[in-house]
């Protein structure tokens, strides 16, 4: 699967542009705050509706515009795929494959999977669990409809249960009958998002192994540990357990919702703390890399992969070992930004692959004729 082609109008601060990519790397290159990013995140919303940096559609929308389009041509083993994303302000999205639109957003996830390698990234090992959560919840969703329904339904009746708890220590009386059915239905959604987390892990924790030993050359130890408060008890049993402390804070304090990644080095080290700025980006390439890998398996085709601003604070050996191996056979598509289109060249004939270059300036996008 490869994206050939991508225009966007009145998208951020593109008021049009329409680029035509080669099939292996690609590379936008420019000065900070030119729109480099901007082409990342186009390509973001074909595959996942939405963008990557920010979650409010109509921010999206360029200044002074009262609309926004994102349309891209897909190949996938030969057939070609027309996805388009529209906006206009103070209405609903409307996304479409081949001018039929979607009734649901969700029947689009996962059919043009992508894996995005940001400095944002650092989020989720400096913030709260929700980040690492997230990512989990991003990989899996784009292999199984059924677990982001899921995830959706147990999110909803969590609000409930909290909701519930809320009007109980505001002096109403706790609806225990209403209470045991919301309690009901978190086991019944939690339970099997639980399950195929920990499936999900078991899988990917090597496939991170393998690309952080590769990156690294196995410099330091590091360790991916997943971690749920029901691996230790029944959900259900965890529920009733908790019941006064939830009624005390007024919220549910045991789930799913409270699952987490532990990332380690140097043996029990916390990555957070003690791992270097180059470490912990190291770290975060390997966890998107084996998301690479597990969808490449998982969906019997290669996804596209974007990598923003990937060279910052990345040393020049840790540089040329990612270049090495996303150029490899086992990687498709590339689509990467850097401020120097010179380094760019200089990397990719170090390891004799071409580049397709696009130098942005100005939100105007020119193809540079050198290598591509």
């Amino acid at each position: 699967m490869w994206l050939k082609q991508l225009a966007v109008l009145n998208f951020k601060n593109y008021t049009e542009v329409t680029l035509h990519f080669a099939p292996e790397v690609n590379a936008f290159t420019g000065a900070n705050g030119a729109g480099k990013t901007n082409l990342l995140d186009a390509i973001h919303y074909l595959s996942l509706c939405k963008s990557f940096f920010n979650p409010i559609d109509s921010q999206q929308i360029r200044r002074d515009a009262d609309w926004f389009m994102v349309q891209g041509e897909f190949d996938k083993d030969g057939q070609a795929d027309t996805v388009a994303c529209s906006l206009k302000r103070n209405q609903k999205k409307q996304f479409k494959k081949n001018k039929k639109a979607y009734s649901r957003l969700a029947d689009h996830i996962g059919q043009f999977p992508l894996v995005m390698v940001s400095p944002s990234d650092s989020a989720i090992v400096t913030d709260g669990s929700e980040e690492r959560r997230r990512f989990v919840d991003n990989v899996i969703s784009q292999t199984d409809l059924a677990y982001l329904d899921g995830l959706i339904a147990y999110n909803k009746c969590l609000a409930q249960r909290n909701s519930l708890l809320k009007q109980a220590a505001r002096g109403s009386k706790l609806d225990s009958s209403l209470l045991e059915v919301l309690d009901m239905q978190l086991v019944e959604f939690g339970v099997p998002i639980f399950e195929k987390r920990r499936a999900f892990m078991a899988e990917f924790i090597p496939e991170f192994d393998n690309h952080y030993r590769f990156l690294t050359d196995t410099a330091e130890t590091v360790s991916l540990v997943y971690e749920s408060q029901l691996m230790h008890a029944p959900f259900g049993t965890l529920l009733e357990q908790y019941l006064d402390r939830d009624r005390l804070l007024e919220r549910t304090n045991v789930g799913i919702h409270k699952d987490d990644l532990l990332f380690t080095i140097h043996g029990d080290m916390p990555l957070k703390k003690f791992g270097s700025q180059g470490q912990q980006k190291s770290f975060l390439i390997a966890l998107k890399l084996a998301q690479y890998s597990f969808l490449h398996r998982q969906k019997g085709f290669k996804p596209l992969l974007l990598l923003d601003d990937i060279f910052d604070k990345l040393d020049d050996h840790r540089t040329r070992k990612l270049m090495q191996m996303v150029s490899a056979d086992d990687f498709g598509q590339i689509f990467l930004t850097d401020t120097d289109s010179m380094r760019i060249n200089r990397i990719f004939d170090e390891i004799n692959r071409r580049v397709r270059i696009f130098e942005i300036n100005s939100c105007t996008a020119r193809q540079l004729e050198k290598n591509g």
